[in-house]
């Protein structure tokens, strides 16, 4: 029985739309089917300053239990060009300009939390860039029967 994860994507480097088209396309190839899409907004970068960002949230049925989808956005990041995560020092987010971002927001509406995945992503409430997607495609994920 196939998985549901929504997935949110963005670009600020390069031909923005181009990656986040390809990313798409990748997704629907290598992870499962893309059912859902939001449109593409432009936003100004979040948590650093850069050139603006295109973001899109997509819903994907998908076979991957979390961590091998987790793998395989990541790998879809590499092959795009995102040459560097985002880490932290001193407690503090360190971000930076990327050709592509793939960030899975839920995954069948379950917690899970280890080192490398939390779910539902523990900062959607935060971002604007997400939320904006998320009431396009009519997705509650602050306020449904799994709260943050």
């Amino acid at each position: 029985m196939p998985h549901q994860a929504i997935i949110a994507l963005g670009s600020n480097m390069g031909n923005r739309s181009f990656y986040l088209r390809m990313a798409d396309c990748l997704i629907g190839w290598e992870v499962g089917t893309v059912t859902r899409r939001s449109s593409v907004i432009e936003t100004p970068a979040w948590g650093f300053e850069s050139d603006p960002f295109l973001n899109q949230v997509i819903v994907v049925e998908t076979k991957l239990e979390p961590l091998p989808l987790l793998d395989a956005l990541q790998s879809i990041e590499r092959r795009l060009g995102r040459a560097q995560k985002s880490y932290y020092l001193d407690q503090q987010p360190v971000y930076h300009a990327r050709t592509i971002d793939l960030d899975i927001l839920d995954y069948d509406r379950i917690r899970y939390h280890d080192e490398r995945l939390t779910l539902p992503h523990p900062l959607i409430a935060e971002r604007e860039f997400v939320l904006a997607p998320l009431r396009e495609l009519n997705i509650d994920l602050i306020h449904d029967e799994n709260p943050l």
